[in-house]
């Protein structure tokens, strides 16, 4: 009787974190990729719970998941919000700090571990409305920061705030509050790359 009804708050587990994926318009692969329920029963996930009731603001996204780092570096503001989604996968245990650099510490399929990524991405969006980073290109920033080859985080030197970095880039840039004063040439000097931010 254990394992029936371990078996089955398993899978109530699995069933819920795919319709929270779903409200989160996260693409099919993705929430295969965390739930491990197949594209069948996924989409009949989406037209038995979701289509009726919220399906003029829930949209299905087909195509591949987004994948570029240049997203981050468009303007000031995407950089800002995404610092702030990479210091929430810290404070919610995605993401750790260590003597190397930042680690992994989620495992893709597990439930715990979605749930966390649901969390954190839920956090950020009560920081911003409208919010600039959809929920694949948060799911792309927590893989590229694991990576840790192509985006990182830095400290700025002027003002001590947190800002991703590009690791492609030739030199490293000021942080967007500080870039006006570091262009008229009385900016501070950037600090090394940081890998960890303790959260305040």
């Amino acid at each position: 009787m254990r394992v029936s009804d371990d078996r089955y708050t398993r899978d109530r587990q699995r069933l819920d974190l795919a319709l929270r994926l779903i409200r989160h318009e996260a693409r099919t692969f993705t929430i295969r990729q965390w739930t491990g329920l197949s594209d069948d029963r996924i989409r009949k996930l989406y037209r038995s719970y979701v289509m009726n009731q919220d399906a003029r603001c829930i949209l299905r996204h087909r195509g591949k998941s987004p994948r570029q780092a240049a997203f981050f570096f468009r303007n000031a503001e995407l950089n800002f919000q995404g610092a702030q989604l990479a210091s929430l996968f810290l404070m919610y245990g995605l993401l750790s700090g260590t003597a190397l650099g930042l680690e992994a510490r989620y495992r893709i399929g597990s439930l715990e571990s979605g749930t966390l990524f649901c969390q954190a991405y839920e956090a950020y969006l009560e920081l911003h409305a409208p919010a600039g980073i959809s929920f694949e290109h948060a799911w792309f920033l927590l893989l590229a920061l694991a990576r840790r080859d192509e985006l990182g985080i830095f400290r700025c030197g002027a003002c001590g705030g947190v800002q991703l970095r590009d690791l492609l880039a030739r030199r490293a840039r000021s942080c967007g509050n500080c870039r006006p004063a570091a262009a008229g040439g009385t900016g501070a000097a950037l600090q090394p790359i940081i890998e960890y931010v303790a959260p305040c």
